[in-house]
């Protein structure tokens, strides 16, 4: 005879089993734990060199800027963009691809994951990596969710559209108020190492307003150190994270 106590538990087993499905991988957002258990989220690539990564855009009042700055440093990066974004300034996207930079999925809109949606993810990711490969011409390789949160809902999207996600190693805090590009540089360079992914934003679309200039500023600080230290600094691409179409 089923119960009502019983048909209780059983909910409330369910409910633990999904949240625990949703929410478990998204534990890889802690850096200790994303480096202990998967280098390859975490971005290390060969230690030679720095993969450059930027997140949020397009946006045509901030990206051009960094077009500019990274032709003028002789350095290509790859771009993490918003599928929404890259549709309504197509023509943005078709000119970071032009000037020989990558393309990658940060999701259709930069919003939170608090409720498990396995059917809107794989849509939104899906809708994301079509757009890409439709206005960029080339089929994505990586995928990065917004806020960095991986949930089992987002895994199971880059799955079923062959991205490899990748996290990041090296961030520069650029995307608040007090954010200045010497502060930026430091907080980058504080653990730049060899193989490391970096992370920055070309929008202040989800970050503080004109929070992008500190990022800006600090760019050719960056690419100086990594030189300096023998580094070469590129997209994903040439990371040697051995990109593979997750099945």
């Amino acid at each position: 005879m089923v119960t009502a106590r019983t048909t209780a538990t059983v909910t409330a087993v369910a409910a633990l089993a999904t949240a625990g499905w949703h929410f478990g991988p998204a534990a890889t957002w802690l850096p200790a734990l994303r480096r202990a258990m998967s280098p390859a989220l975490d971005g290390r690539g060969d230690p030679r060199h720095v993969a450059l990564t930027f997140d949020d855009g397009p946006d045509p009042r901030s990206t051009p800027h960094f077009l500019r700055e990274l032709d003028r440093l002789s350095v290509r990066a790859t771009f993490f963009v918003l599928g929404a974004e890259l549709e309504r300034y197509a023509g943005l996207g078709r000119r970071i691809v032009a000037e020989g930079h990558e393309l990658a999925v940060h999701g259709w809109r930069h919003e939170w994951p608090w409720y498990p949606r396995p059917r809107r993810d794989l849509r939104d990711v899906s809708r994301a990596a079509d757009a890409v490969l439709r206005i960029g011409g080339v089929r994505p390789l990586w995928y990065r969710p917004a806020y960095g949160v991986l949930t089992g809902g987002r895994w199971a999207a880059a799955r079923r559209a062959g991205l490899q996600p990748v996290l990041w190693s090296v961030w520069g805090h650029d995307w608040t108020a007090e954010a200045n590009p010497a502060g930026v540089l430091s907080e980058m360079t504080r653990s730049l190492r060899g193989g490391a992914t970096v992370l920055l934003h070309d929008s202040d679309r989800t970050s503080a307003p004109d929070a992008w200039r500190a990022a800006l500023g600090a760019l050719p600080g960056l690419v100086t150190v990594c030189r300096e230290r023998g580094l070469e600094v590129g997209p994903l691409a040439e990371h040697g994270l051995q990109a593979r179409r997750m099945r």
